[in-house]
């Protein structure tokens, strides 16, 4: 049934004006007066807004799960030649530079819009053949997030996230349109305090689809979002009527019809049609059900519908299939055709895209090795930071740990066997092994040797009970002096192979001891090791006692506290952890609340993870799911945690800052005072890295097993 939206939250006077409009005759610029409503930016005088940041310099390196092997470029394909035939060919219309993805045509000159991250950050761009480089398209200068961009009638429509909701676990995602001509003015036209995700236009243009989560605080869900699918004229954003119960990715037929995505009872995504008269909010008081369009035999997803009426695009999981391809499904007959499949076999293809006259089909795929651009993962690749004198770089790797002097960086290139311990020079044009073929995780490079890193040897995330150890990790500085790829070293156990689970080590200043975690007791607690002989001769104390789980532990460059996080202030619920910290010596055990003060519900459904301190003490960094979700990751390829974004905060709790914002699962943070790392001496592009290979995943928590 539609009714219409949850507008509880605005003032009353609009929340009643719900009656149909006259849309040729309401002009968008008539609410701007209303600032509660929408928000205009002139973009010729804005410029990024930046807090005095003199206790918060250096660089942040972390890692985004999967991100730097995507490797996407846009391609389409003319359906005037026959895919079932085979003789399709793709074109392919972005540069090979960074990550493109998310487009839509312009015009039926093979023009498209489409989010890029080459200035650093999720931005829009638009391109046509001829066009030797990308234009930049109108944007906010300080949002770190821009996607799903749409041009109708010379307006620009764009989900942003650079507006922070008044409360925390909500997403900042949010849409607005400027104009691409005239005052070039952003308007917000998502309400205040309401989650928007994957605008569709209507092919009038009069009408606006979104996945709304509405103005509720987010639930924790990610596999499938709990959207609604609203409705709004564009003329009167406010005049919002939910069409559908359940649903995202929505794409319209004509001015009348909706397709879009949900995972359906049977397990199974599908893609579901709703219908209604040709302005849907004459008849609010009328139900529309849903019709499932697609069969529970595949995984439909993303949907993109023809002009015609008779055909969707849709993005496709077959069971005993690994890959997600591109397939068209023929309304009137029931039969998918397949497009992708037939040219790129072994490659995954997301998100298809529709021309006007429905004669060119469009995606983003892994661009392939032999094609002209990009074609390695660089070491280090800088990311927007929000701070001004913060630099942020995205590390090919996790647990990034740097040496004493700045001039190194210790990584866990993978968390399987084909990972282990490198080493990469800090400006990023050097990676070497040290060790290889076991699973090793967490590193700590010693604040005073160095050239001794210490870290975990075992696979990570298992139970109290599995093996896995603290490794000090030695090596000659002379070998680095040697074009080597392997680098020899010496690897000395510091526990006893009987103790259970031992992971994520951090040093001491003094270079003398290490906290970890350890499941030795049967619960993971923290305890202090001394950093040369390990466990033996006495040499280790339990920091922590409880039968909860203290975990990630990153000890304060003052060498006066010890950062973790926990859940012991409610150990039955292993989702939620939050930071803690306490003395060296098991003293001055206290909570540290990032979501809300002590005592509110928020706090007990923080998930923080990977605190790490600032090089003056007085600062932490940290991955928490505080911002909620920012796009579907449906979407996406594989996000094990796609809330997870990375944050700083003082020890008492206060100036809380969010840092990264996409769609990603950031994590494992190191904060560098800066010295030898000078951002614009970074070796980028081609100079240095690895081979970009295109290797990543399907969300795994997709499934073909169905009865």
């Amino acid at each position: 049934m539609i009714r219409q939206a949850n507008l509880r939250h605005l003032p009353r006077k609009q929340v009643n004006n719900r009656r149909p409009v006259d849309l040729s005759s309401h002009p968008l610029t008539s609410l701007l007066g209303s600032r509660r409503l929408f928000k205009a930016v002139n973009l010729d005088t804005l410029a990024p807004t930046m807090p005095s940041s003199m206790d918060r310099k250096g660089i942040v390196v972390f890692t985004s799960v999967g991100r730097l092997q995507y490797g996407f470029d846009i391609f389409t394909v003319n359906l005037n030649q026959t895919p079932i035939t085979g003789s399709t060919s793709e074109h392919r219309l972005t540069d090979g530079i960074s990550i493109n993805y998310n487009a839509q045509f312009v015009n039926e000159d093979q023009s498209i819009i489409f989010i890029s991250e080459r200035s650093s950050c999720p931005r829009i761009y638009l391109t046509r053949r001829g066009l030797s480089k990308p234009e930049q398209l109108p944007s906010v200068p300080d949002s770190l997030f821009h996607d799903r961009p749409i041009i109708k009638s010379h307006h620009l429509y764009f989900i942003s996230a650079h507006e922070q909701p008044d409360k925390p676990f909500q997403s900042w995602s949010a849409l607005y349109s400027t104009e691409l001509h005239g005052k070039r003015k952003i308007i917000r036209l998502s309400p205040y305090g309401v989650v928007d995700y994957s605008p569709a236009i209507s092919k009038s243009g009069r009408f606006v689809a979104i996945a709304s989560y509405g103005s509720r605080p987010w639930e924790g869900d990610f596999h499938e979002l709990k959207t609604d699918i609203v409705v709004f004229p564009t003329s009167d954003p406010n005049n919002r009527l939910v069409v559908c119960e359940g649903g995202g990715w929505p794409t319209w037929s004509g001015d009348s019809t909706i397709f879009f995505h949900r995972q359906a009872d049977d397990g199974w995504w599908s893609i579901f049609r709703v219908q209604f008269p040709e302005n849907p909010l004459e008849f609010s008081e009328f139900p529309v059900l849903p019709l499932r369009i697609t069969p529970p035999v595949l995984h439909c997803f993303t949907p993109a519908a023809f002009n015609d009426g008779k055909r969707i695009a849709v993005a496709t999981r077959r069971r005993g299939k690994c890959y997600r391809h591109i397939e068209i499904f023929d309304l009137e007959r029931k039969v998918f055709h397949p497009v992708t499949e037939l040219l790129n076999p072994a490659f995954h293809h997301y998100n298809p895209f529709v021309s006007s006259d429905s004669e060119s089909l469009g995606y983003h795929r892994f661009r392939g090795k032999s094609i002209e651009g990009e074609s390695r993962v660089p070491h280090l690749e800088p990311v927007a930071s929000p701070i001004k004198d913060l630099g942020m770089l995205r590390i090919n790797g996790s647990f990034p740990s740097f040496s004493p002097d700045g001039c190194l960086l210790a990584l866990n290139p993978a968390l399987d066997e084909n990972g282990g311990i490198k080493v990469v020079k800090s400006d990023g044009s050097k990676r070497r092994t040290l060790i290889k073929g076991r699973v090793a995780f967490c590193n700590s490079w010693s604040p005073t040797e160095k050239y001794v890193i210490y870290s975990s040897l075992g696979p990570i995330f298992e139970s109290t009970k599995t093996t896995v150890q603290i490794a000090r990790v030695t090596f000659e500085p002379s070998y680095l002096n040697i074009d080597l790829q392997e680098i020899p070293c010496d690897v000395k156990i510091l526990t006893r192979e009987d103790s259970g689970n031992n992971a994520f080590p951090s040093c001491s200043p003094d270079g003398k001891s290490l906290v970890f975690r350890s499941g030795r007791s049967g619960h993971k607690n923290l305890y202090i090791l001394d950093a040369v002989n390990g466990e033996f001769n006495d040499g280790i104390r339990k920091l922590t006692d409880g039968p909860w789980i203290d975990t990630m532990p990153s000890w304060s460059p003052n060498g006066d506290l010890i950062a973790f996080s926990s859940n012991m202030h409610n150990p039955n619920n292993v989702d939620a952890f939050s930071i803690y910290v306490i003395k060296p010596d098991g003293s001055d055990l206290r909570r540290i609340y990032a979501a809300g003060p002590k005592g509110s519900s928020d706090v007990d459904i923080e998930r923080i993870n990977h605190v790490c301190f600032s090089p003056n003490g007085e600062w932490l960094v940290f991955a928490a799911n505080i911002g909620g979700v920012t796009a579907e990751p449906v979407s996406f390829p594989n996000q094990f945690q796609p809330y997870g974004d990375l944050y700083v905060m003082r020890l008492d709790g206060s100036g809380l800052r969010r840092l990264t914002c996409d769609g990603y699962e950031n994590g494992t943070p190191t904060w560098h005072f800066g010295g030898e790392l000078d951002m614009r001496r970074l070796c980028l592009g081609n100079d240095a890295g690895v081979e970009l290979t295109g290797e990543f995943d399907e969300p795994l928590w997709i499934t073909c097993d169905f009865n």
